[in-house]
């Protein structure tokens, strides 16, 4: 692996980090050391989302940059008697990327590595062969023998599964592999805001969100904006990228490596359009490359943000990354940098009379 300068390696804590939603305390710790320098105060709601909050004009108005602490992953939900353990998927997945695949299960004994396995192709009919097979259909193995060595290793229902993947710098080194991008990479750019403020004057109070059980249904964003009630929101997260074999621009027009992406719709939220003028006027003026996309599914914390008391004029901004909600997916440092770039410098402008322009444009 190429050396790992200070950005890399706090990349690789969060990723390498093992957090499924209603169980990040491992991912909250991790962004809790690496925020925690250059904020004010860090606090949590009581779903256990991170709140790092850095004040720059206290009598300014309120900015929330918020990426999810949560990871696509499983729950165990029973062990039969041989010992195979039954699951249930937490968050989207494609059940095409799991068969065969590594998996770790964080039990209150410590972790034990399993595969995800599913009945032999050569002993299904052939039209089975050429179906995906259910994840219903599917279980993980231990490499026990009976229910009560599972048990003994300290195995039982509830316990976190997460995809086995170790954070990898491609040969191109802009290229970075790794479990978890969705949505360590969001948590990794607020952590970089506040970095980036330390020393900056900036005519608000912002807010460094690590969210919780965002992949079940934008959950601690609700709970977060709600404790913080933000006037300005940003979801950052991962988007799609239409750069691989197959994908028309038609389909999805973004590139890796060509700036964060400015979106401009998804099924949780119309994008605010004075909020979405002012971020690319911000980097036109600043020549920050970016890209727009619209995504006719799914949805990021903004989602749940802009519904917030009476209303929170938001955006999201996310990296094009390629095969997320898998055990490995793959981004490009430009964007992230530049993501990072992008949100500093609107930050710095957002002071109140701004905000209230903004709010009604």
């Amino acid at each position: 692996m190429a050396k790992l300068d200070e950005t890399l390696t706090m990349l690789k804590d969060l990723t390498d980090a093992k957090g499924v939603p209603g169980n990040e305390r491992e991912v909250r710790e991790v962004m809790k050391k690496y925020i925690e320098p250059f904020a004010d105060e860090v606090t949590t709601d009581n779903l256990g989302s991170l709140i790092a909050k850095k004040v720059g004009d206290e009598n300014g108005p309120k900015i929330m940059v918020a990426g999810h602490l949560d990871e696509v992953g499983f729950m165990i939900t029973q062990i039969d008697s041989k010992g195979f353990l039954r699951f249930q998927t937490v968050g989207g997945w494609w059940s095409q990327v799991m068969l065969a695949q590594r998996v770790t299960i964080v039990t209150s004994q410590g972790e034990v590595t399993g595969v995800i396995g599913s009945k032999p192709p050569h002993i299904l009919p052939p039209e089975a062969r050429k179906k995906p097979v259910d994840i219903k259909d599917m279980f993980i193995d231990i490499g026990a023998s009976s229910r009560e060595e599972v048990l003994e290793w300290g195995v039982k229902p509830g316990d976190m599964v997460v995809p086995h993947f170790e954070f990898t710098v491609m040969n191109n080194e802009k290229m970075l592999l790794a479990k978890a991008w969705d949505n360590r990479i969001g948590c990794a750019i607020a952590i970089d805001v506040l970095r980036n403020l330390k020393d900056a004057s900036h005519p608000n109070v912002v807010y460094g969100v690590g969210t919780v059980q965002e992949e079940v249904g934008l959950r601690g964003a609700r709970t977060a904006a709600a404790k913080i009630q933000p006037d300005i929101g940003f979801g950052v997260d991962v988007g799609i990228t239409g750069d691989t074999p197959g994908v028309s621009d038609k389909e999805a027009s973004s590139k890796m490596g060509e700036g964060p992406q400015i979106i401009l719709y998804d099924a949780s939220m119309v994008s605010h359009k004075g909020l979405r003028d002012f971020v690319t006027d911000t980097a036109d003026e600043h020549n920050i490359p970016y890209q727009f996309d619209a995504i006719a599914g799914g949805g990021t914390d903004s989602g749940a943000i802009h519904l917030t008391a009476n209303g929170v004029p938001a955006l999201s901004i996310t990296i094009a990354t390629r095969y997320i909600h898998s055990h490995a997916a793959m981004l490009h440092r430009d964007d992230y940098e530049n993501a990072v770039k992008l949100i500093t410098e609107v930050i710095k402008k957002l002071d109140s009379d701004t905000v209230a322009k903004i709010t009604f444009d």
